[in-house]
């Protein structure tokens, strides 16, 4: 046999290798039928995306507590107490600083909820600052010209996926009705920092690392990257000089500094602008821009008062329905594999109805019974001790039956961050924001980035029955979340927790690990939100991938095999979440950051 020429021989070994590299992940997520393993190069640049495991301690103090996902962030609201504040002024000057120091999970240029319990009056006020669809959308908005879908990447990055942004109205109308400091100063840490710039985090790092140059805007490359388009390094710093004058145009004159004007004209310009296919966004649509106040949405769980976030976050509701269909199982003292199969089993149920039936509330009727103990009883049945249910259906809700709901056809991703704070008077602070996914729509203006929130919608209008989906898009209309802000009330009426998530769908599994790891298995906050992460969205049994962590739970090498014998296929990955808790305890203030991300808890 004539033997090839070197040059031939080596190309076809790098051909070999590379095939290899870029396919054995995919060979090792199938390698057990019953074990999944995610891609490796699977989600690199989502903000969920595993960036290391940093142990942490438990944070205490008796005044005040931050909890944040940056520590620049966490000291900018520590500074506005300091100064006289309350949580609802911290958590403004929280957000503005992590609009720079976080550009990946969240900003002003995309939406939040706001969860306020305010100790004197003793009322919990729920603010929704979810973006909304442009005026002129159409149920085809995520089609091409020749009937086709688009694609969900490629939607992502076109102008079609930006929402008219919420986050500043609404923080304005909760400082209006509760802010102690002028709105101007709670502006100013974000500012300075933008102009004197911070030091790169390694985080931040390796989320730009991994999106890559491609993938925004000409303004957004110039900040980001270096002239070789490689991501800013570790430690170098990053000013942001177009962020500290739109922060003054909003700091000097209002909400309105932002919907109105230059600073809107400019996203309107940007919008339009996107590739793939423009926004339909017109200076029109900022200007109708109203945040609103939702009604609460509580239940309870034993003695204690559970409230969250209603439509059209789907987080406070399923989180709920989630802990009324756990709090007569046994759990056990302490963390467990049996519970664990039992709330990925109610979560399968939860999330069942979540996905058939929560939407807008302005656009599609909300069934009335999802907490109710009938109800809640009937899907409780379903629930087998020792065997998994490998999908399960919504159920008939009560009032469900009134309107058509399709199957669902929604893809949730994640760029989320969370604030939880208490302040000097005791009033509390539960707060989820997001740019949806890792950079948002990577179209920047003014220094931010723009949120692509409008893939949270389902892409298609009808399922194949021909049924309306509730989660379709329509003009003005908000797209559904799981964001899930938390506050918990003892049978006092007093603040137990805050608590809450970043992590798309899986939020609402992250919240509830948190909850029942402290009521059921007595886990201090940084305990409980450092526990493995793991639950169903109705789907596979999904279980945190901690193979390079050095500090694993008991028994953490048996989990899968143990799960796999009650009939769940077990799907391994990194389920970075980023879950600041704060604990009340008589006189005391207990916090916990997550290990995965880079969140800091501060007071005094």
């Amino acid at each position: 046999m004539k033997r090839l020429p070197p040059f031939i021989l080596l190309a076809l070994i790098v051909a070999i290798c590379g095939t290899l590299f870029w396919t054995a992940p995919y060979f090792l997520e199938r390698s057990d039928q019953n074990v999944l393993r995610a891609p490796a190069q699977q989600s690199r640049a989502a903000p969920e995306a595993a960036t290391g495991y940093h142990k942490r301690e438990e944070v205490e103090t008796r005044k005040f507590m931050v909890a944040a996902a940056n520590p620049l962030a966490t000291k900018a609201g520590v500074e506005m107490i300091n100064q006289g504040g309350n949580a609802i002024d911290a958590a403004i000057a929280v957000q503005m600083v992590l609009t720079l120091v976080e550009p990946q999970s969240s900003g002003i240029g995309g939406g939040a909820f706001l969860l306020f319990f305010d100790a004197k009056t003793r009322q919990l006020k729920n603010y929704d600052g979810r973006e909304v669809a442009p005026s002129a959308v159409t149920e085809q908005h995520f089609l091409r010209d020749d009937g086709s879908a688009l694609g969900f990447g490629e939607a992502v990055r076109s102008g079609r996926s930006i929402g008219v942004p919420g986050v500043i109205r609404m923080m304005y109308m909760a400082h209006k009705a509760h802010g102690k400091l002028p709105w101007k100063t709670l502006f100013q840490p974000a500012i300075k920092l933008a102009t004197t710039g911070f030091a790169v985090s390694p985080r931040l790092h390796k989320m730009l690392n991994g999106k890559g140059a491609d993938f925004f805007n000409s303004e957004a490359r110039q900040l980001f990257f270096d002239k070789n388009e490689q991501a800013l390094a570790v430690g170098s710093i990053l000013k942001n000089p177009a962020l500290a004058e739109s922060l003054t145009t909003i700091a000097d004159k209002g909400a309105d500094g932002f919907y109105l004007g230059e600073l809107a004209e400019k996203i309107v310009l940007a919008t339009a602008k996107a590739p793939k296919t423009p926004s339909l966004m017109t200076g029109e649509d900022l200007m109708a821009y109203q945040a609103r106040e939702r009604p609460s949405l509580c239940g309870t769980y034993k003695t204690y008062k559970i409230c969250g976030m209603g439509a059209p976050s789907s987080g406070g509701t399923t989180v709920a329905m989630i802990l009324k269909l756990i709090e007569p199982l046994s759990l056990g003292k302490s963390f467990n594999v049996d519970a664990m199969h039992l709330i990925a089993e109610a979560e399968k149920l939860a999330f069942a109805d979540r996905n058939r039936y929560m939407a807008d509330p302005d656009f599609v009727p909300q069934p009335l019974g999802f907490l109710s103990d009938d109800y809640l009883a009937q899907r409780r049945e379903l629930i087998d001790t020792e065997a998994a249910i490998e999908k399960a259906k919504a159920g008939d809700v009560p009032l469900a039956e009134k309107a058509q709901y399709g199957e669902d056809a929604t893809v949730e991703l994640g760029g989320t961050s969370h604030v939880s704070i208490i302040d000097k008077d005791g009033n509390a602070l539960s707060m989820t924001s997001s740019i949806e996914g890792a950079f948002g729509s990577g179209q920047m203006v003014g220094g931010f980035l723009l949120n692509n929130q409008l893939t949270d919608f389902s892409f298609k209008a009808k399922d194949k029955n021909g049924k309306a989906i509730a989660n379709r898009v329509a003009p003005f209309k908000r797209p559904r979340s799981s964001m899930s802000p938390t506050i918990v009330f003892d049978e006092k009426g007093d603040v137990k927790i805050v608590v809450g998530s970043p992590g798309g769908s899986r939020i609402i599994l992250f919240v509830v690990k948190a909850l029942v790891a402290h009521f059921n298995w007595g886990l201090g906050p940084q305990d409980a939100v450092s526990l493995i992460n793991f639950g169903s969205r109705n789907g596979p049994f999904e279980l945190e991938d901690m193979s390079d962590v050095s500090e694993k739970p008991d028994g953490y090498d048996t989990f899968a095999s143990e799960l796999i014998s009650t009939g769940h296929k077990v799907r391994l990955s990194r389920m970075t979440s980023g879950t600041q808790m704060i604990v009340v305890e008589e006189d005391t203030l207990r916090g916990g950051a997550d290990p995965r991300r880079e969140g800091a808890v501060m007071g005094e």
